[in-house]
């Protein structure tokens, strides 16, 4: 059983957050940050405006509701605002009871680790790489040899050789090079639509 005086106490300490939004005011995200950061306030409640620039080191506490809608680098960001200090920190994921296959690896990879390389190859395989010159985010690029995660040696190798050409004969006009630039010719796009990018 708890002292009543104790509840008083943490009846307080519950009135005593801050909160946190992306359409405040910068001047009132900065008032309930320094709120926060200065332990005026006990509790920090926030969207995604936390995700960067957030630097409590005694903040050692991190519930994210519904886990399952973000991705493993927000996770992952998210994740870094606890845990900055000396003390034993701890990020809780809640998820609801519906999740897809994708989040059914994400969230237990997030407790496995802490390397953001890792998560990084991880969301990189789970995701794809998207398009480079176009406006998906995710999905598979259409290689017909290479796996991006699966042969980072070779393609790091492959670079190093293709760098060192372009060096070498930059518009590759060296009758050794002439099938490698009409190659690149034939698969070069007529234009690429950068407004669609955003």
């Amino acid at each position: 059983m708890i002292p009543h005086e104790d509840c008083e106490n943490n009846r307080k300490n519950i009135q005593q957050r801050a909160r946190l939004q992306h359409v405040m005011k910068s001047e009132d995200k900065d008032f309930e940050m320094q709120r926060f950061a200065s332990g005026k306030s006990n509790i920090l409640v926030s969207t995604m405006v936390v995700e960067v620039g957030m630097d409590v080191s005694n903040a050692t506490v991190m519930v994210i509701e519904n886990a399952e809608r973000f991705g493993l680098s927000q996770l992952h960001q998210l994740r870094g605002r606890v845990g900055r200090g000396a003390d034993q920190s701890y990020c809780i994921l809640m998820s609801g009871d519906k999740l897809g296959d994708y989040a059914r690896q994400r969230i237990p990879a997030m407790c496995e680790t802490n390397d953001g390389f890792k998560i990084a190859e991880l969301d990189l395989e789970l995701r794809g790489p998207g398009d480079i010159e176009g406006t998906r985010q995710s999905g598979g690029l259409e290689l017909r040899i290479a796996n991006l995660v699966t042969d980072q040696k070779i393609v790091a190798e492959t670079r190093v050789a293709a760098q060192s050409l372009l060096a070498e004969d930059p518009d590759l006009r060296h009758p050794k090079n002439f099938r490698l630039r009409e190659f690149l010719r034939s698969k070069q796009r007529e234009e690429v639509e950068w407004s669609r990018i955003s």
